[in-house]
């Protein structure tokens, strides 16, 4: 297993392994498009901090992939991204676009009118860093998810971050372990997040944050 820095030429298998990366995840699929999607939460990291980005590597393959922002203030919102990809891609005329998109709507609502919060975005000047982390099923355990968060946590501390934070899913009980292995732990609340359902069910936003 080789842990590197992302390079150029790593694009297409990237863009690949992105859409395989996640399998039998609750995050496994979003919207169902993956074009849009990987426009979201794969693209403007490889556009904008290609340096923030390292990938995993066994046999000449790419498994696993970290994307990183050392100041989240400064990189385009995920709503903005959102935005522009909805607008780019136009995934609505796919039916499980629709649905997630409709049923997102109808969560939010349902969420005001009870005055509950729902999941967002992290600001905190505390942990300005945040990162995705990725590995495809026949790479985890085997210590590439560590290696790259490693080499994340030494580019952290050659550029004095005070901290970093990831959000993740209360359902995702694996992420949630070895994240806590890597010295993050639970902040704030636990919202519902909008429109994602997993084995029929809500999920929930899970903030988890690591200091320098």
């Amino acid at each position: 297993m080789q842990v590197r820095g992302f390079k150029d030429s790593d694009r297409a298998e990237m863009r690949l392994l992105f859409e395989r990366a996640g399998q039998g995840s609750p995050t496994e699929a979003l919207w169902g498009h993956a074009d849009s999607e990987a426009a979201v939460y794969l693209d403007p990291y490889m556009e904008l901090e290609p340096e923030s980005l390292f990938v995993a590597e066994k046999g000449g393959e790419l498994v696993g992939y970290l994307t990183g922002c050392v100041n989240t203030v400064a990189f385009p919102s995920e709503d903005t991204r959102i935005a522009e990809a909805l607008r780019r891609y136009r995934p609505f005329r796919t039916r499980p676009a629709l649905v997630f998109f409709s049923r997102s709507t109808v969560d939010v609502l349902g969420a005001a009118i009870r005055r509950k919060a729902t999941a967002g975005e992290f600001d905190n000047s505390r942990w300005p860093a945040h990162l995705h982390i990725n590995v495809a099923p026949e790479a985890r355990g085997t210590g590439a998810a560590a290696g790259m968060m490693d080499r994340w946590f030494d580019r952290l501390l050659v550029e004095q971050v005070p901290g970093c934070h990831l959000q993740t899913l209360v359902e995702n009980a694996r992420a949630v372990r070895f994240f806590e292995r890597m010295g993050f732990a639970p902040h704030g609340g636990t919202p519902a997040v909008p429109g994602l359902r997993y084995q029929g069910a809500r999920v929930h936003q899970l903030t988890m944050v690591r200091s320098f």
